[in-house]
């Protein structure tokens, strides 16, 4: 790898790194307000493709789902988990998050959780 490149990955790296510094240094009410910015934009976009699509538009309307999607995973979620210690700082955040997982702990209980059953023996080690 040439040292253009390595050094532009470095470069790269040291903004995300400063990124996440900054929106770790912000507060509770800093960090919900962040976090909701991107989610007052993304999921209206999702009620709009599916308009869109409902008007015969197909080809638009699931590009934008898929496009509303992606960026509901990659932006949303990575900044949800950045945010997410502060966000427990709130009292009344606190309170719903706790009853949310206590919820889909309720409904999904062990599903996904589960141990790997251990293998059986085949007829052939059996026969050994």
């Amino acid at each position: 790898m040439s040292t253009a490149k390595v050094k532009a990955q470095e470069v790269d790296q040291g903004i995300l790194v400063r990124s996440r510094v900054w929106i770790e240094s912000l507060g509770p009410y800093q960090s919900f307000f962040l976090l909701a910015v991107p989610v007052c934009l993304v999921e209206p976009m999702k009620l709009v493709a599916v308009a869109v699509a409902g008007h015969g538009h197909w080809i638009t309307g699931t590009g934008m789902i898929v496009a509303a999607y992606a960026a509901s995973l990659l932006v949303i979620e990575r900044l949800f988990a950045i945010v997410k210690p502060k966000l427990l700082m709130l009292p009344w955040f606190a309170s719903i998050w706790t009853r949310f997982v206590a919820l889909r702990a309720k409904v999904f209980g062990g599903v996904g959780r589960q141990s790997v059953p251990e293998r059986k023996e085949s007829f052939h080690e059996r026969l050994l």
